[in-house]
This record gives C-alpha cells, sequence and structure tokens, in this order.
C-alpha cells in the first residue's frame, strides 16, 4: 500500500535543537532560588547505622538543610515489589546506599557538607554470589521479606525474592528419549546503560503545597505515583513536567533522587535540584543485571531438540523493587527456549539479593544475557554433532501454528525466512576468509531470537486550530525513539496533511491521559494507536464540518488531495477546519485513550558477525556484522535504522568490551575511563538486511525494531570466535586475555572454557 507521509525519512523533530545544543534538559530548567543537592553513600556494602550526626555539615555556611533517614516516610518504593527505603534508615545493604542528603546554596557547599557527616557503622556480614547468598547460612539480607507489599508468591530460598517455575511437556520423558544431553553454564556481568545524560531531578513546591517534578524520567505518569506512594500523597497532587531526555536505554523509569529533592525542598520551602555524577551512575544506577545461566539440553542425533530444563540466577543485588513487572523477575528466565521448538521443557528463574548495587531494566531486560546461553550452546551442539549450525536452527526453529516456549501461539513467524536471509547476507554459505597475511584467524557466527511487543494504555490529545494546523499533544517525553516524529506521521497520513501542518508535544501529566511509560517497544504501537484513532475521530468532525460547507450527507463526502468533495463541489481542508473549529468555541480538541494487549505476531533478529582473531595474542577485531529483521511497515526509514544501528552497537559493547566489575561489593570501574564503552573505533561495517512480514499490529501494518537490534549480537560473537580458532568461552564480555588464556589451555591439551 502506498503512503504519502508514512515510510518517508523523515528528520527527527527534536534533532536540530540536540545538535545544536538548544535543547533543555532536566539540568537546564531554571526555577529562581533553586538549591543544589547532594546525597551520601554508604562505603560498605552491609552494616547497621549505628549514629548519624550532622551538626557539622548544618553549620556549615550556605547549607540549608540536612536530612537523614529518619527525615523520610518509612515506607519502602518499587514498582511492584516495595523493598527499598528512601534513604537507609537502620542498616545499608551496599557500597553507594543514600545515607543522608544535603540541600545547600550552590554545589561546592552541598559536596563539603556531606564531608562533614559523621556516620558510626556497625559491618554486618555481606554476600556478593549468587549461590553464595541461596546458601542455608547466608546472611539474610531482607528478614522481613514475606511482609513486604507487593511480594510475588512465597520464596523459600535464602535471599531470593523471586522464583517462577514454568514447566511444559514431560521433562523427565523428553530426556530418556534424548540421544545425546548437553550441559553447560554461561554468565555474564552487569553493563550500564550507557546514556550521556546522567540522572537528573528538579523538584519545585507552589504556594499550594503541590510539587512540580522535572526528571530525566521515561514514565512521568509512574514516577507521579512512585513519588506520592513514597511521600504519602494523592497521585493528582503531583505534576510531572516534560523535559528532553540524553539517552535512556531502559535505565530511567526509576524514582532515583526525585523523593529525597521533594523532602528537601518541602523542608527549605525553595527548589531542589540532584545531578548524579557518572561515578554515581555507575556504582547506584540501575544497570542490567548480571547472570548465571545453565542450561541442559536433549536432542536428536539429527539435531531435533527434545528437552531442555534452564536455571537462570539474577544477581538482583540489593534491593528488587524497580525490576519488571507484573511478577518482578527477570524476563529472559522464560526465554530458555529461544526461537525454537521444545516440547519437553523446564524454566527456573530466580531474582537473588546480594550485597550490590541493585541491577533494574535495561533495553530488553534479561533477554540478552539469555539469547548469549543459548545461541551459544546450539553452536556447541551443532559442532558435537557434526551438523552445520545453520541446519539445526532450520530443523528447530518455531513456525506458524507452532508454540514458542512462551506459551504463545503467534502468526505471521517469519523466523525461517529470517535465518535464509542471514545466510546469503551474510555469506555463510560460502567458505569463510582464509587467514588474514597477519596471521589473523577468521570466523563467521550466527545467532537469532525474537522478541515480542509489550502492550499497555496511553492516550493522545489532538488539537485543531482554525488554519487547519494540528497539535498532537502525549504524555512520554522521548527517550530516543523519535516519538513526536512518529506521531507526526501517523497523524499527517491519516489525516492526509503534509507532516509541516502537524506538531507534537510532549505534556504535563495534569493535561493529557495516562501513560504507561516507554519501554517493551511498544510505544509506535500503543502510542501510534491512539494517535491514529484520534485522527481518524477527528477527520470525521472534519467530514461533517465539510458537508455543512457543501451542503451535503457526512457519508457523501470524500477526501482528496487535501480537498472535502461532495457532488462536483469541492472546499479545501483549511475551510472544513475553521468551521468545526468554530462549532467547537474556537478550538477542536480530540482526546483517544487507549489499553492495547500484546499482540499475537513477534519480530525475528538474525545476525551474522565476521571476526578476526590473533593467535598471539587473543584480540578479536569484529570485521563485519550482518543484522536481518522481519519488518511490516516501516513508518520512518531513518528512525528504523537509527533503532538498528543503536542496538547493534550497544551489543557489540556487551560482546566485546563493556563490564561493571566488582570486588567485594565495589565496583572498581566507576568512571568511564575504566568502564568501557565502545566508540566509533570499535564499530565494523553494519549491514542491514530487512525481511517483509507483510503485516504487523502497529498502525499501518508497523513491527516494532527498538529492542530485538541488540539482542543476538554476543552470541554471533561468541559463534564467530569459535568457528575462527576454536575457542568456545562461557563468560561475556569476549576479551583478549579470556581468548589467549584459553588458546594457551587448548594448546597445552586442556581445551576451552
Amino acid at each position: 500500500m502506498a503512503f504519502a507521509v508514512v515510510g518517508q525519512p523523515i528528520v527527527r523533530d527534536e534533532g536540530p535543537a540536540k545538535v545544536t545544543g538548544a535543547a533543555r534538559y532536566t539540568a537546564d530548567v531554571p526555577l529562581r532560588g533553586a538549591l543544589w543537592a547532594k546525597c551520601l553513600r554508604s562505603p560498605l556494602p552491609h552494616a547497621r547505622i549505628v549514629r548519624i550526626d550532622t551538626s557539622r555539615a548544618q553549620r556549615l555556611p550556605g547549607v540549608r538543610a540536612v536530612l537523614v533517614g529518619t527525615d523520610f516516610p518509612a515506607s519502602l518504593m518499587g514498582r511492584r515489589l516495595k523493598d527499598q527505603p528512601i534513604v537507609a534508615r537502620e542498616r545499608v545493604r551496599f557500597i553507594g546506599e543514600r545515607v543522608a542528603a544535603v540541600a545547600a546554596v550552590d554545589l561546592d557547599t552541598a559536596e563539603e557538607a556531606l564531608h562533614l557527616i559523621d556516620v558510626e557503622y556497625e559491618e554486618l556480614p555481606a554476600v556478593f554470589d549468587v549461590w553464595a547468598a541461596m546458601a542455608p547460612d547466608a546472611p539474610i539480607l531482607h528478614p522481613d521479606l514475606l511482609s513486604y507489599e507487593g511480594l510475588y508468591g512465597r520464596p523459600t530460598i535464602p535471599n531470593v525474592h523471586s522464583h517462577i517455575v514454568v514447566e511444559r511437556g514431560d521433562l523427565e520423558q523428553g530426556f530418556a528419549e534424548s540421544d545425546l544431553v548437553f550441559e553447560h553454564t554461561f554468565t555474564t556481568p552487569s553493563q550500564h546503560q550507557g546514556y550521556l545524560e546522567p540522572y537528573s531531578v528538579l523538584v519545585g513546591i507552589d504556594a499550594s503545597g503541590r510539587p512540580d517534578v522535572w526528571m530525566s524520567n521515561k514514565g512521568p505518569f509512574n514516577l507521579r505515583a512512585h513519588l506520592a506512594a513514597a511521600l504519602d500523597m494523592p497521585e493528582d497532587w503531583v505534576r510531572c513536567n516534560p523535559a528532553n531526555i540524553g539517552g535512556e536505554f531502559g535505565g530511567k523509569g526509576s524514582p532515583m533522587d526525585a523523593p529525597v529533592a521533594y523532602q528537601l525542598a518541602r523542608r527549605t520551602g525553595r527548589p531542589v535540584r540532584i545531578v548524579m555524577t557518572y561515578t554515581e551512575e555507575l556504582i547506584a544506577g540501575n544497570p542490567r543485571h548480571p547472570a548465571t545461566i545453565r542450561l541442559k539440553t536433549g536432542v536428536k542425533r539429527d539435531g531435533t531438540l527434545v528437552a531442555r530444563d534452564s536455571l537462570a540466577l539474577w544477581n538482583s543485588g540489593a534491593y528488587g523493587g524497580h525490576k519488571p513487572v507484573p511478577t518482578v523477575h527477570i524476563l529472559g528466565g522464560l526465554e530458555a527456549a529461544g526461537s525454537y521448538r521444545i516440547p519437553n521443557l523446564r524454566m527456573d528463574s530466580r531474582c537473588v539479593y546480594t550485597n550490590q548495587f541493585p541491577g533494574g531494566f535495561m533495553r530488553s531486560p534479561g533477554q540478552p544475557q539469555m539469547a548469549f546461553a543459548f545461541e551459544s550452546q546450539m553452536d556447541i551442539m551443532a559442532h558435537e554433532l557434526g551438523l552445520d549450525p545453520v541446519e539445526i536452527r532450520l530443523r528447530n526453529v518455531i513456525r506458524e501454528g507452532d508454540t514458542s516456549g512462551r506459551g504463545h501461539k503467534y502468526r505471521n513467524v517469519q523466523g525461517e525466512r529470517t535465518i535464509r536471509a542471514a545466510v546469503a547476507a551474510g555469506g555463510l554459505d560460502q567458505p569463510k576468509p582464509a587467514p588474514t597475511t597477519a596471521g589473523g584467524l577468521v570466523g563467521r557466527g550466527l545467532a537469532l531470537v525474537d522478541r515480542g511487543i509489550g502492550g499497555g494504555e496511553t492516550g493522545v490529545v489532538l488539537r485543531l486550530r482554525p488554519n487547519g494546523s494540528v497539535e498532537v499533544r502525549y504524555g512520554v517525553p522521548d527517550q530516543g525513539v523519535g516519538m513526536a516524529t512518529m506521531l507526526r506521521q501517523v497523524v499527517a497520513e491519516a489525516l492526509g496533511l503534509p507532516i509541516a501542518q502537524v506538531t507534537a508535544v510532549p505534556a504535563d501529566t495534569d493535561t493529557v491521559p495516562y501513560d504507561a511509560g516507554a519501554g517493551a517497544s511498544r510505544h509506535t504501537y500503543i502510542a501510534g494507536r491512539a494517535g491514529l484513532n484520534a485522527a481518524e475521530e477527528l477527520a470525521g468532525r472534519l467530514r461533517e464540518a465539510a458537508a455543512a460547507l457543501l451542503g451535503a450527507a457526512p457519508e457523501a463526502v470524500q477526501r482528496q488531495n487535501g480537498e472535502f468533495r461532495a457532488a462536483g463541489r469541492a472546499v479545501p481542508f483549511a475551510a472544513a477546519a475553521e468551521r468545526a473549529a468554530q462549532a467547537a468555541g474556537g478550538h477542536l480538541e480530540v482526546k483517544a485513550e487507549v489499553n492495547m494487549p500484546y499482540p499475537d505476531q513477534t519480530c525475528f533478529t538474525a545476525q551474522v558477525a565476521e571476526v578476526e582473531v590473533d593467535p598471539e595474542t587473543g584480540q578479536v577485531k569484529l570485521r563485519k556484522l550482518v543484522a536481518v529483521h522481519d519488518v511490516g511497515t516501516v513508518i520512518n526509514p531513518l528512525t528504523h535504522q537509527g533503532q538498528i544501528d543503536g542496538g547493534v552497537v550497544q551489543g557489540i559493547g556487551q560482546a566485546l568490551i563493556e563490564e561493571l566489575i566488582v570486588e567485594d561489593g565495589r565496583v572498581t570501574t566507576a568512571n568511564l575511563g575504566e568502564y568501557k564503552l565502545p566508540t566509533i573505533a570499535d564499530i565494523p561495517p553494519l549491514e542491514t538486511v530487512l525481511v517483509d512480514a507483510g503485516s504487523g499490529p502497529g498502525p499501518f501494518e508497523s513491527k516494532a525494531i527498538g529492542e530485538a537490534s541488540l539482542l543476538p549480537t554476543p552470541a554471533a560473537v561468541a559463534n564467530a570466535v569459535f568457528d575462527a580458532c576454536g575457542v568456545r568461552l562461557f563468560s561475556l564480555p569476549v576479551t583478549a586475555e579470556k581468548v589467549w588464556r584459553a588458546l594457551r589451555e587448548q594448546d597445552e591439551g586442556g581445551g576451552s572454557h
């Protein structure tokens, strides 16, 4: 189907302002008399707070308030599981936890005041490893767990706050029918989201006592709910205002320091601003969870998958409140079947408290860790069975009518087509290149993953002006996906307008309907549908106005080329808009709200990585990466490709570079000199292939792209390394040191690990 605006490469609305420095972020919002605040953080991973003396800090000139845990409500915070205090009251559970907060006239004074707060601690036994945390004699980090609001079930394993087991088929019978059984354990470290703008918040309180909040946060309505619950006030008493978000990638959904800023503002009577440093981000943010994943898989000799028993252990860190809902576990634990038919399946997923920073959301939470495990094991099994890695995937990939491991029966399943397109584009049907002139060994690796789309609530408001222009107001700031541009394109297409006549503006929580927050690759699906519904209702109102001008029945009016026509006569769109606006009292507003279900389609992604391994040093160079996606209608080719490229870069970081190293609860990579993010020098030529699925669940038959693009990368790279030099790594990232060590062991006859 041909479209006029949808499918066009429209430059993102906010792009020019961002690259010229004109865009206003939370840290840029001016409020007269705003104070600066900083939080004192625990130096110990687990300790009882014996005494806090703030007297010296309070006497420092320029300090306006010093608060400790007992100055805040005793309520606990969380999306569903409420287990985290605003500021530690009786004990600290990780290095970096908030212990006190200071508001002062400037940032230097606030930081100086932190050094004047005396805290006496009594150290308690700490636990950092998930296996050790589950031991019968482990220190219990949350003795009151069973009393916490929002707890899912009644976990019985020490320090496990969420335990999900899903079973399908007969696992014992499946293993009995298998010709071979493979068992491997994979580990992945924590990965920070790597956004440019750290968490920041500004809270002011108006004359009536009502808080105004600006925050780098992807879910203003959820933020409002968190604040209201934590601070014991009605939700609609809190107003969250829009501000640009300088990168998010899943990480900016928690309230972070907002309750602290509110309480300081309330105490001082002045607005309060908190901006985290990047060190604070790295020691006390909410990064991707470290994972330990054990897969036991039974197969036939022809490669048919028969049974899988999976155990996924997620290092929750000290708290579990800001993780995926409704079941609080990390969703990747139920992705153990991957994109394949496995009739007999058991998936055990546990979130385990430890004394380190709490993990949170990062792009496709849990699934990249699990994908690394199951796609690595697919290649291991293919090698041991003497099968081609492509063949074992084609034999088992889910097809139309199959039920996925998650229990979904999808339609329009494109797994096989996606694999075959990757084979052709990635050269897997051709001999791999010979070693380079420098002696580098070249290998190729394939990985396949699919990702569903989330549902949820949202709404938009369309305002029609008498001149025929349309404004779209929506409730979630653009966190990088091109939300405003997408809404403009959808509304313009539905109304038959040039895109220049449609603007899109994020609005505060008083002004627009509830929005569930950005995430789960869903916002084109849910907000796009709301925009389309509103545009269709507005089109009907305009047709009625045009009918009145034309003296015709509304059903006889047709819209063509920016005009309304009936019985050989025509009126311009602007004339119908003026009539409709006048009839509505000067401007016409249309509101559309939706609560979209999880759709019955999934999105497949296959990637082929080509690497070069230096056998002398173990250095891995990524030479090329081909990404293949099954897609519906692409709303905007520029933003669509941007999501693919950005996801691939994050996947490369997870595969080869990024690791938050933690020793005894202390992050040792607590700055961007030590925590390495990919740069342009790390990125090889990227190639994208789109497989047209013919339809999708989003507006104009579109499909999701935001999260799937990073999922296969680590496994594709690890599989390519094995293809190059025979080294199989079971932990990320794939570093030169690990490869070199495995090569040396290989030479000594010890194999790889």
